[in-house]
């Protein structure tokens, strides 16, 4: 682990996203709650924000810091659904692996949620894929000390 003692506290944020590849018939279970197991994109939301809270168990080099926002977005298109996950802090090091973890559970959970409708005659899912899992915006503002 990284020692961060010396490093001022500054406001984080950072926005991750993802994708995944669905068959048509599987979207319009999605959009119409028709999906067996549930709501989906509620499950999968809940399901990122505990994952980003829980970074720091998954990957042992993280730190554990102070998780003031988490904010999940979903992008339901023709081939699949696109996750955005913010997570904001104030601590002494980012937030991109919360981010990054949180759009990966979601994903993860979607496909969890839909894999009945995915699979093809053998069982296998020729069409399904999870793609594109990246940080596409880093914030960092460094906190000044009170002037009086």
């Amino acid at each position: 682990m990284i020692d961060i003692t010396s490093k001022p506290v500054s406001y984080r944020e950072a926005t991750a996203t993802g994708f995944i590849k669905l068959k048509p018939e599987t979207i319009h279970r999605i959009k119409n709650k028709l999906v067996e197991k549930g709501d989906v994109l509620t499950a999968s939301t809940i399901a990122a924000i505990n994952a980003v809270k829980n970074t720091p168990l998954l990957l042992p080099l993280c730190h554990n810091i102070p998780i003031t926002n988490v904010d999940v977005k979903y992008n339901v298109e023709d081939e699949g659904i696109r996750v955005y996950v913010t997570v904001k802090s104030t601590a002494q090091t980012g937030v991109e692996m919360e981010a990054l973890t949180g759009v990966a559970i979601a994903l993860l959970n979607i496909w969890d949620m839909v894999k009945k409708y995915e699979k093809d005659e053998s069982g296998q899912y020729p069409y399904t894929v999870i793609t594109d899992i990246r940080v596409i915006s880093k914030v960092k503002v460094e906190q000044r000390e009170n002037q009086n």
